[in-house]
């Protein structure tokens, strides 16, 4: 699937290194450290290109993503990083539209896109670009369609409403074997950029609230809580009253 190995000087920028801390330098994600020096690919999500063809000059890996990227070239001359749907390949061509073609690759308003057809990289608001079914090998399909609204079933098993006119990129992402890799050793978890994770169970009482008894013990409480104390494994956290309520039809529990 990789065809090329250098990305393109172009489309990339430093990706600087912040070890899981915010702009106060305090820890606001736990467990990462220092990492090998990334380059951070300028992935073309909105597709705003409307009726200009690409044909695809080579697939690339992306060390900031799941799914591999697929390098186009415009007509015009431009040059730009999409994600790589499963099937395409180098040399075909691919290209933006409410009149295209529905073949893989192409990117088009869900108004035009057949029911049942697998769809990845689509918008939740029209003209915002691509936010949500961008991870290797994930894909949504349309069940049916409204007046307004394509009635969308996500990877999740939630089954929500989008716009129609919002624009989705037609396929499935490629990098189907991704959560079957094995990274072989420790030291590419660290060259990731990930520590170790430590047990609350195996700490001591003043560092978890699992922390503490003689020898090997249990956590010691009805159910288990977080470094800080609060209620985790089960625990709601999503609001009683968030403004997308209004679209789920279907919940994913």
């Amino acid at each position: 699937m990789i065809t090329k190995v250098k990305p393109e000087k172009s489309l990339i920028r430093i990706l600087k290194k912040k070890a899981g801390r915010d702009s106060a330098g305090k820890v606001a994600v736990r467990h990462q450290a220092g990492r090998e020096k990334r380059y951070m690919r300028e992935v073309d999500f909105k597709r705003e290109k409307i009726g200009v063809p690409a044909q695809v000059l080579a697939f690339e890996y992306d060390p900031n993503r799941s799914a591999n990227l697929a390098l186009l070239n415009y007509q015009d001359g431009e040059k730009r990083y999409i994600l790589a749907p499963e099937g395409l390949k180098v040399g075909d061509e691919v290209v933006s539209g409410s009149e295209v073609e529905v073949k893989i690759g192409n990117h088009l308003p869900l108004a035009k896109i057949p029911i049942g057809t697998p769809i990845h990289n689509f918008e939740l608001t029209p003209g915002k670009g691509g936010q949500i079914i961008r991870s290797a090998g994930s894909f949504a399909t349309i069940l049916a369609k409204e007046e307004e609204f394509a009635v969308v079933k996500l990877p999740s098993g939630e089954t929500r409403k989008i716009p129609i006119s919002c624009y989705a990129t037609i396929g499935q992402v490629s990098g189907l074997s991704w959560k079957t890799r094995k990274l072989g050793k420790a030291g590419r978890k660290r060259h990731m950029g990930i520590k170790p994770t430590v047990r609350g169970t195996a700490q001591n009482p003043h560092s978890h609230p699992h922390g503490g008894g003689e020898g090997r013990s249990g956590i010691g409480m009805p159910s288990p809580k977080s470094p800080w104390g609060k209620p985790t494994l089960g625990k709601k956290t999503r609001k009683k009253k968030k403004y997308s309520d209004k679209w789920i039809i279907k919940r994913r529990r």
